[in-house]
């Protein structure tokens, strides 16, 4: 916990409402790679500090100062925190803020109790939509990807469907595009589809036009699976930039 807030620090995150528990561990998570490139989780979230989060004054104060929230469905895991994520997200859509969400799952949390009805309510206030590949089809009885993305708009304003080595393709009302990936020799891709969407969500807040966004979140995940460990390939606007222009 207190490496990640030393790097959190250092790349100039606002940390003032992170809460260090003088108890409870950090939480973990150890993966498993297959020889096919599945992966298995296990996972020291739920009895760890993690499940301890509570609002705070600090983090009162700071919900307060944001247009914009991220939601990661792994981050689901308990009454607590559902509770806690659907509160900020009203507050934020209330004052006119938007909403992106990941969904993130890993199939040893899908049995969690209440789960599903939370990621459905979050997809309800949900403006940009992130699934990768199969989770599109968690939140819609179609079983075409047109189909789902069709129905999905009917409540989103954007979907971008995460398809690692096929590239990426992102959905609105009015267009639909596509983006390759770029070419990377892949040493663990943990981690890689949280650093597209983070290259895809500054772009899209900054008013990026979707195919370069794309283009963008496409590198960060390339950069992020040529490196062993899920946080050592996340890529600097700066880098990106770098990336980007070497392969013009």
């Amino acid at each position: 916990g207190r490496l990640n807030l030393a790097r959190l620090r250092a790349d100039g995150v606002d940390i003032s409402a992170v809460r260090i528990d003088p108890e409870l561990p950090s939480g973990t998570a150890f993966v498993r790679y297959r020889s096919d490139g599945g992966r298995d989780f296990v996972f020291n979230i739920k009895h760890s500090a993690c499940g301890a989060v509570r609002a705070t004054p600090q983090s009162v104060a700071l919900l307060a100062e944001a247009g914009h929230l991220h939601v990661m469905g792994s981050s689901l895991f308990s009454p607590a925190l559902v509770e806690a994520t659907l509160s900020a997200l009203e507050e934020i859509k209330g004052r006119g803020g938007t909403i992106s969400f990941d969904p993130n799952i890993r199939k040893e949390m899908l049995g969690l109790p209440g789960l599903e009805a939370a990621l459905h309510a979050v997809l309800e206030r949900t403006d940009l939509f992130l699934p990768s590949g199969q989770e599109l089809f968690l939140f819609t009885s179609a079983r075409e990807e047109a189909s789902a993305v069709a129905e999905i708009l009917t409540r989103a304003r954007a979907v971008v469907i995460k398809r690692g080595a096929d590239g990426s393709s992102y959905f609105d009302r009015d267009a639909a595009l596509h983006a390759a990936a770029f070419p990377a020799k892949e040493v663990d891709p943990t981690g890689a589809g949280d650093c597209f969407a983070g290259a895809f969500v500054v772009g899209w807040l900054n008013g990026v036009a979707p195919g370069e966004a794309l283009r963008r979140a496409n590198a960060a995940g390339a950069l992020a699976v040529t490196r062993k460990g899920p946080m050592e390939g996340a890529a600097s606007a700066a880098e990106l930039d770098r990336f980007l222009a070497s392969h013009r």
